[in-house]
């Protein structure tokens, strides 16, 4: 056989959340390319369509939700595993970014809809797939996604979602050691400069040049760069790896 960075993915089933983000989608593309059944998730169920329709291969499937309603979520891990047949790998990426000017612009309401969606949320989600994949004692993978601010920290609105960031990392490892008997991998990847929507909406062209340069690689990464890294997290190639957190940030940060 020859050599797969997708090794075990085969036939399996993935679910990809915040899969119409630039970076969900090719993450999404590459589940899809390594022959796994992807259920594309995302806010709105036709943006989540769009991508399902890129996707290489059959069995793919789309939905629509709020991750914030947690009453849906359990609904959701269910569906996974009757249309896919199975849940083998969680790659959690919806995340928001509420951008403020300074630090004194940030709103409690600011605060609530970061911390609800990057951080509550997703303990919840991901506790309720580890779940499901303990019950079906096949082991399991989970990615979930931090940012390179949770180790450098952010600047006026943007140390909400950073503190939210540095959150999966600790809820990362918290989860591999409750889950890593039962086979279960959970890991982080942190991106630094990514060219999506996220990133460049509202930023202005001299910060960006300013973290460009300081990236010694001397560029913003492209979005397929991502989702090779959680493919290769995802399969047998990384079966021993959990609790790390994986740096893609072109040399932006090194620890």
């Amino acid at each position: 056989m020859a050599w797969n960075v997708g090794a075990g993915l085969e036939g399996k089933g993935v679910m990809v959340t915040g899969a119409a983000g630039g970076i969900g989608q090719a993450v999404a593309q590459a589940f899809a390319t390594s022959g796994a059944r992807v259920m594309a998730v995302d806010l709105h169920h036709e943006a989540a369509e769009s991508v399902v329709e890129t996707l290489e291969g059959d069995g793919h499937v789309a939905a629509g939700l709020n991750l914030t309603d947690l009453d849906a979520q359990k609904e959701l891990i269910q569906r996974a595993q009757d249309e896919l047949g199975g849940l083998y790998v969680l790659a959690h990426l919806a995340a928001v970014l509420q951008r403020r000017d300074s630090m004194d612009e940030v709103t409690e309401e600011d605060w609530d809809f970061q911390i609800d969606t990057n951080l509550k949320a997703s303990f919840f989600l991901m506790r309720e797939a580890a779940n499901a994949m303990r019950a079906a004692g096949e082991g399991g993978k989970i990615v979930a996604f931090s940012s390179q601010g949770w180790w450098t920290g952010g600047f006026g609105g943007s140390v909400v979602y950073c503190a939210s960031k540095g959150g999966i990392v600790s809820m990362v490892r918290g989860l591999a050691r409750t889950y890593g008997g039962d086979q279960i991998t959970v890991n982080a990847v942190a991106p630094g400069q990514v060219d999506t929507p996220m990133l460049m909406t509202d930023l202005a062209p001299e910060t960006l040049e300013a973290m460009t340069k300081a990236t010694p690689l001397g560029r913003v990464a492209e979005t397929s760069e991502l989702g090779g890294v959680v493919v290769f997290l995802a399969s047998q190639h990384a079966s021993f790896i959990s609790g790390a957190t994986i740096n893609v940030s072109g040399g932006f940060l090194m620890y």
